[in-house]
């Protein structure tokens, strides 16, 4: 059953403090409030009757957001609409962050990567999201507003269980900083998403990753991370320790296969299976550690 349109209140502010104010208006008030981006899976969601009445409040008429992403020197900066045909579709990005290319190419079809921005796919705390195991890839930090003022987290101690975060019920997720890699003798981006189909389907696992060596070959820099594999989207620091240090031969792809082990946790749910993750998690990691063909 179809959720009621009229049960839902929406506000539409027109600059960021409007939209704060009515954040923390609204998060004591029953229902509480909800920020209204793209609203793609929301929109899901409603259809099916699973949004319980709440307020939204839409940031599509607020100035601030009005910009698109844009590199400031070394770091990428997404805003709270930017969606992933903006990042697709920035050359720049496409060489020094290819990993955010290859996870907008995958989010649903055209229509979908049009309207759904990276930082609604953040707030959603969805496990099986695309795009936050590339940002996590590259080491992304979020910028929460409210009126109580802004702060800063690494994206890797945003998610705090299935659906929950550290974002507080007034605040909103206003910025994504993306940074590029500092020069390396040689890097490797990694990028992977195994699902029903190859286009428009949920992840069984969707894994991404970044490796860059010295001149001699050994790892110096390393970061895997995989969704669809635990309750949220994690790093596999068990994985990212056991690489760095050593050259990737048959014995990385060992190591790293062995070592994310300890870094999921799968289920069995209605789109696959523990074991079938299990196994799919340890081959991408053993991708991702191979040595260059």
């Amino acid at each position: 059953m179809r959720s009621r349109l009229e049960d839902f209140a929406v506000l539409t502010p027109r600059t960021l403090d409007e939209a704060l104010r009515a954040m923390a208006e609204g998060a004591g008030r029953e229902g509480g409030v909800t920020p209204l981006a793209g609203a793609t899976d929301l929109y899901v969601l409603f259809a099916a009757g699973h949004v319980k009445p709440t307020t939204f409040v839409s940031l599509h008429g607020i100035a601030e957001f009005a910009a698109p992403p844009a590199w400031d020197g070394g770091t990428y900066r997404l805003g709270a609409l930017s969606t992933y045909t903006d990042a697709r579709r920035d050359p720049r990005v496409a060489k020094e962050l290819p990993l955010l290319v290859a996870a907008a190419r995958e989010v649903g079809a055209l229509q979908i990567q049009n309207r759904a921005t990276w930082a609604g796919n953040i707030a959603n705390a969805s496990p099986a999201a695309d795009g936050v195991p590339a940002l996590l890839a590259y080491d992304a930090t979020l910028e929460l507003a409210s009126v109580r003022g802004r702060r800063t987290v690494p994206l890797a101690e945003y998610f705090t269980g299935y659906k929950t975060s550290v974002r507080a019920a007034d605040e909103l997720i206003v910025g994504v900083a993306v940074p590029a890699l500092p020069p390396a003798a040689s890097v490797r981006h990694f990028f992977r998403k195994v699902g029903t189909r190859r286009l428009q389907a949920i992840s069984k696992v969707v894994a991404a990753g970044v490796i860059a060596r010295d001149g001699g070959g050994a790892v110096t820099h390393a970061r895997f991370a995989l969704g669809s594999v635990a309750p949220v989207t994690v790093r596999a620091r068990a994985v990212e320790t056991a690489l760095v240090g050593r050259r990737l031969d048959s014995a990385s792809v060992n190591a790293a296969a062995t070592a994310v082990t300890a870094d999921v946790a799968p289920i069995d749910d209605i789109r696959s299976t523990r074991a079938y993750r299990l196994r799919i998690a340890r081959g991408l990691a053993a991708a991702f550690a191979a040595p260059d063909a």
